[in-house]
């Protein structure tokens, strides 16, 4: 219908410009009227294409022979230069159909690239901020929808099988097309509409590949005459399966350094932990064990003092070896997410008292400056587990400072928190170490000889953040360590 339409208009723009010449007729020479027909043929070339504009320019001749050159309304030709005007008018009218259509087709497909560059840098623009699979996928669904004017689907590789992992609402399941997809998979090209595998079928797929290894297929519907677009866009399609493939294998290989880093840090924390065990799990033992084969063979001939002490050795190792296995314990129940609070109102003098009741074998003669405020400080917290908190960091103060120093201990309130101190009068900690303190088996290198697992900080961090508050250390200005404890009270925490 559209081919037919243009031909008529060719024969309407011939009459209109035959109208307009003999409206002219009187005015002006025959020869002259020759740039009317010629304007009708840029007009054909511009509006309908160079074969109506060279039918424009036969009858244009014709038309001009048969109305304008004498004798009139008739086809003879009496002086022999029109026949000049007519090659002139045929020839540049052909010419000048060439040249228009020539510059339209380039104009065509400047447009038509600066459409596929656009589409193409919309896709790149999309694939680089995808950060994971599924961003991928729909970045390249979406893009094509957008791009092609078309359905798409994804189908990627599931061993030797091809699964939909990505699909437009109105694509249709269908198994002819999952076959022809496994297909182009398999021999890695395309199939379906446009091309010479499977040419009858209303779809077109492209296999998606890195470096000859097969990732999956993109499947493509056009909405309009899917068996001409192929080759209409081939560089389009190509460029498009290129970019998806590689976003795919960028995608692929993230996922692989990431569990790479994954398990680079599971070795490291099971060497640091091998490690720790070795050395902190054995040398308890050794010291046990040792002092019971003491005074199983010696027993005659140790003095009860000497006995009292040997006992009194494995009674501490042991506790240092309770502890360390409470440590690890705890740290796996705070990493599998199984700590479960009790929360219940308790007042800071409980938790205080609790905590150096604990800790007064170990304090010695060392002094521990309490000091709170004359009125209830309450707060919702597992008393069980803040004990083990505020005990941690006593331990801590008592094996990183002089055993004649003090330490201190300070809580205050502000009605929207809890913040409790253990201060020491340590070398304090260097300032690159202060972020690291609280990591999993972290210990600082100095002072050399100091016993731990590197748990204890950890585990204080951890039972703190379950309980929605916060802690962090500081070096003191007149030198040592505070530990700081902040916990929300009801009113913070409800609201």
């Amino acid at each position: 219908m559209r081919l037919a339409a243009s031909y008529i208009s060719v024969f309407i723009l011939t009459l209109a410009a035959t109208l307009f010449c003999e409206a002219i007729r009187p005015y002006v020479s025959p020869t002259n009227m020759v740039m009317v027909y010629l304007v009708a043929v840029v007009l054909a070339s511009l509006w309908l294409g160079r074969k109506q504009a060279i039918l424009t320019a036969a009858l244009g001749v014709l038309a001009f022979d048969f109305f304008f050159v004498p004798p009139r309304l008739t086809f003879n030709v009496t002086d022999k230069e029109y026949l000049i005007t007519f090659l002139g008018l045929f020839g540049v009218g052909v010419i000048i159909s060439t040249l228009v259509t020539n510059v339209q087709d380039r104009a065509e497909k400047l447009k038509e690239r600066e459409a596929e560059t656009a589409s193409l840098y919309r896709l790149s623009r999309d694939l680089a901020i995808a950060a994971d699979k599924p961003s991928v996928l729909f970045s390249i669904v979406k893009n094509v929808e957008e791009s092609m004017d078309a359905n798409a689907a994804l189908f990627l590789a599931d061993g030797e099988k091809l699964g939909v992992a990505a699909a437009s609402n109105d694509w249709d399941v269908d198994p002819e097309a999952e076959k022809i997809a496994q297909w182009s998979f398999k021999s890695l090209r395309s199939a379906g509409a446009g091309t010479s595998t499977f040419p009858m079928s209303k779809m077109l797929f492209m296999p998606l590949q890195v470096l000859g290894i097969p990732l999956g297929v993109l499947g493509i519907n056009f909405n309009t005459e899917p068996h001409n677009r192929f080759e209409q866009m081939r560089h389009l399609l190509e460029a498009f399966s290129t970019q998806s493939a590689l976003a795919l294998e960028r995608v692929r290989l993230s996922q692989q350094a990431e569990h790479a880093q994954i398990l680079k840090a599971r070795e490291n924390l099971e060497r640091a932990l091998l490690n720790s065990v070795s050395h902190d799990l054995r040398t308890p033992l050794v010291t046990i064990t040792g002092v019971l084969s003491t005074i199983r063979d010696e027993e005659n001939h140790l003095s009860e003092k000497s006995r009292h002490d040997l006992v009194d050795t494995a009674w501490e190792e042991a506790g240092r070896l309770n502890r360390f296995v409470g440590n690890l314990l705890d740290m796996t129940r705070l990493e599998a997410g199984e700590l479960r609070l009790k929360l219940e109102t308790c007042d800071v003098q409980d938790l205080v008292g609790c905590s150096l009741a604990s800790v007064e074998h170990r304090l010695g003669a060392r002094s521990v400056d309490v000091q709170l405020p004359s009125e209830l400080l309450l707060a919702r917290m597992d008393l069980v587990l803040m004990t083990q908190v505020l005990v941690n960091l006593i331990d801590n103060a008592l094996k990183y400072s002089p055993p004649e120093s003090p330490i201190e201990i300070t809580a205050r309130s502000d009605n929207k928190q809890l913040t409790i101190e253990v201060a020491d009068r340590g070398p304090g900690i260097p300032a690159h170490d202060l972020v690291h303190i609280f990591d999993k088996f972290y210990r600082i290198s100095v002072p050399e000889g100091i016993s731990g697992t590197g748990l204890g900080l950890s585990i204080c961090k951890g039972i703190v953040e379950a309980h929605g508050g916060k802690i962090h250390a500081e070096n003191r200005i007149c030198g040592g360590l505070k530990f700081v404890v902040q916990l929300p009270q009801e009113g913070e925490r409800d609201a």
